[in-house]
């Protein structure tokens, strides 16, 4: 057989294992995400759907827990004339919330998997939302995820409030203290609770969701390796 075409088999068995590879790896790891698609909203109600029972999650259904829907209002601390703000370190994946020099919660999160990566940069809450639907990802990536728990989205001028980043309450995982999300920081639903009730902006007495305003500033957010 001519050692040419020996060759030419060789590069031919080559090229096709390559091409085998690239797309099993991008079966695994999906593009990373537009700039106009992270853990995006459906609305801004703020209000609980108490129809929905069912979420979808990496191509599972999950029911959605009661914990998720509890409506009791957790104990707004008393104003403080030390700033209030939120640390999110995620080489640790930790989140420090602090008032002034005084630790007032630190909890285990979920940050973005690195091709869905969480910003890094400071950045300040634009709006709170009691509940809203979440829906995004691709193959088995997808998720729609009704009612997600104490939103707390966040934005500065480089990262608009528009691309869906917040920290928030996650029922659909237990992975705290390992990245898991789409970019979001997910948290426990009870810590996520205390947290969306602490930081700014002030929600009013019976209302479920609220912007930040120059009178009703919202909360510092750093963000850091």
């Amino acid at each position: 057989m001519p050692k040419n075409f020996l060759i030419a088999i060789s590069l031919s068995v080559i090229f096709f294992s390559l091409i085998v590879v690239a797309l099993s790896n991008s079966k695994d790891k999906p593009a990373k995400l537009t700039e106009n698609s992270a853990c995006t909203y459906s609305d801004l109600s703020g209000n609980l759907d108490f129809s929905q029972k069912v979420a979808i999650f990496e191509g599972q259904e999950i029911e959605i827990p009661s914990l998720a829907y509890d409506n009791t209002v957790s104990n707004v601390l008393s104003a403080s004339s030390e700033e209030r703000w939120v640390e999110v370190d995620l080489s640790d994946q930790k989140l420090y919330a602090w008032e002034g020099n005084n630790l007032f919660l630190e909890t285990a999160i979920s940050s973005g998997l690195p091709w869905w990566p969480t910003p890094t940069g400071e950045f300040r809450i634009w709006i709170k939302l009691r509940a809203t639907r979440m829906e995004g990802g691709e193959g088995n990536y997808y998720y729609n995820l009704p009612n997600v728990p104490y939103v707390m989205y966040f934005g500065n001028d480089s990262v608009p409030g528009w691309r869906g980043y917040g920290l928030h309450g996650a029922y659909w995982h237990n992975s705290f203290g390992t990245p898991r999300s789409h970019g979001c920081v997910n948290l426990p639903i009870e810590t996520a609770k205390n947290l969306y009730y602490w930081v700014g902006p002030v929600l009013e007495d019976g209302k479920s969701s609220i912007k930040a305003t120059e009178s009703n500033p919202g909360t510092r957010i750093v963000i850091h390796e």
